[in-house]
């Protein structure tokens, strides 16, 4: 459903789903690298930016997919990259912020990656099935307190934000629940809706198509506040987990061997791009609140988030394969 909504989004603006370049006069091509397959999020926001990006550099940006475990390969390559040869990623937090934190033998740290502009923030929302005997998220806390380790939450992955977030409302609310890890969201939403299994948390945006259509029930989401396009659904913090959130980012990055003034040239060029009207209604066609940050303020949420995700993943012993 995800995928549907961000290539339609795409659609109306007229890009293209395979790699393109935006063009911009003098320099060498510049790769911005996409670490997961075209149709995506990540892709998506690639191309949205990539126009922006060449303008601002006067050079020729080329979008380049460069899918594998996760997101890893291609943010490799991005870190790796020397002179004379230019690269940028546009990618999920989590290469950033989650990654790092689960695989001890990663070639490369957060060091090695600039947080140069945040693209896009939304947050996780936990949804039931339409008949689930759970009304509220209350029900869900008083169910799994009754009755510690039966009831089931689903997962994009082991160890991604989906699972995390499930980990971290056991840790904070003091529950316990079975998580059911799935290969990719789709799938994990679509046994929730079906009913087998009793929740997943996921997206906003990739479920509330089902949620208006009357396959879902929302109970809360993950976010400081209440989502403008789904103000009903109240947050978990005012639920009963004060403080809780688990925001999903969509971000540009750079090698650490940028150039601070490149770094400050390129967020310069996200800013004047995220306040284009066309790119805000084009964004609130996808259900996402467009974000103004620094490149210093981009980093500084990052690093907070992944110092948090960093402690979880070690004390809930976290493991990928």
């Amino acid at each position: 459903m995800l995928k549907k909504l961000l290539c339609a989004a795409g659609i109306a603006l007229g890009l293209p789903l395979v790699p393109i370049a935006a063009s911009a006069q003098g320099g060498q091509p510049v790769q911005l690298i996409v670490p997961y397959n075209p149709g995506g999020g990540s892709d998506l926001f690639g191309r949205m930016v990539a126009p922006a990006l060449g303008k601002a550099l006067q050079e020729t940006i080329v979008v380049e997919n460069r899918a594998g475990a996760g997101g890893i390969i291609g943010t490799e390559a991005v870190v790796k990259s020397t002179p004379p040869n230019k690269m940028l990623l546009v990618s999920d937090s989590a290469v950033y912020s989650i990654i790092p934190s689960l695989y001890a033998s990663l070639s490369y740290s957060r060091n090695d990656l600039i947080p140069v502009a945040n693209l896009a923030s939304f947050g996780n929302v936990l949804v039931v099935p339409a008949n689930s005997r759970f009304k509220t998220f209350q029900d869900v806390l008083e169910a799994a307190r009754k009755t510690p380790g039966k009831l089931t939450i689903g997962s994009s992955g082991a160890g991604g934000i989906t699972h995390l977030a499930a980990e971290k409302l056991m840790e904070q609310a003091e529950i316990k629940l079975v998580h059911v890890p799935y290969k990719g969201s789709g799938p994990a939403i679509s046994d929730t809706v079906g009913g087998h299994i009793d929740m997943v948390f996921t997206g906003l945006p990739s479920v509330l198509e089902l949620l208006r259509a009357g396959k879902l029930r929302a109970l809360a989401i993950a976010t400081p506040n209440r989502s403008p396009y789904a103000s009903d659904i109240p947050t978990i913090s005012e639920s009963g987990v004060p403080g809780f959130s688990a925001m999903i980012s969509q971000g540009l990055f750079a090698p650490a061997t940028m150039p601070e003034a490149e770094i400050n040239k390129l967020n310069e060029a996200v800013q004047d791009f995220m306040r284009d009207p066309k790119t805000v209604e084009t964004l609130r066609k996808m259900m996402v609140e467009p974000v103004y940050q620094s490149a210093d303020e981009y980093k500084q949420w990052l690093d907070a988030e992944s110092n948090d995700w960093a402690g979880l993943i070690k004390r809930a012993n976290v493991k990928v394969e």
